[in-house]
């Protein structure tokens, strides 16, 4: 797993990116907003294909087109809020060849302490934990991280 953290978001006390990064063996955090295009391109190796957790048209939309085998996936999430997101997006003409993974019915959110504008926004650990399970099947393996977001929600909220 990638994740592209937008600069604005590295000291915020409510984010989850880096608790998502800490808690999954194998990812990789890098902060930016706008990547030189071969630093990004080395980012996105080959060795695997490269998926965004984005939403997207229908035509972008990868499940049909993904690897049978989630091991052959690196899963590339963007964090910050959704303008900022967008704006990485643009101006990161790579992250546009990617297919896009959206999520299926998500659910709503308990990431109480920042405010969604639309239903299924989720934090980026929510969304990522979703990705994760669309792609390797509800196992019940990120639970445990899902506990633990909500008891720093609940705490933050104290």
């Amino acid at each position: 797993m990638l994740i592209l953290q937008h600069p604005l978001e590295v000291h915020h006390a409510k984010g989850s990116a880096r608790l998502l990064h800490l808690s999954l063996p194998g990812s990789r955090l890098v902060i930016g907003e706008a990547f030189d295009p071969l630093a990004l391109q080395g980012l996105l190796t080959t060795d695997r294909v490269n998926v965004l957790l984005y939403p997207g048209d229908a035509e972008e939309a990868a499940p049909g087109l993904l690897p049978t085998d989630p091991s052959q996936i690196r899963l590339v999430v963007l964090d910050g809020t959704w303008r900022k997101s967008r704006k990485m997006l643009h101006l990161n003409p790579a992250l546009h060849q990617l297919p896009r993974l959206a999520l299926q019915a998500p659910p709503p959110s308990h990431y109480l302490i920042r405010k969604a504008h639309r239903p299924g926004q989720l934090s980026t650990l929510e969304a990522t934990c979703l990705a994760l399970q669309q792609l390797q099947g509800p196992s019940g393996r990120f639970a445990p991280l899902l506990a633990a977001f909500d008891g720093f929600v609940a705490s933050q909220i104290r």
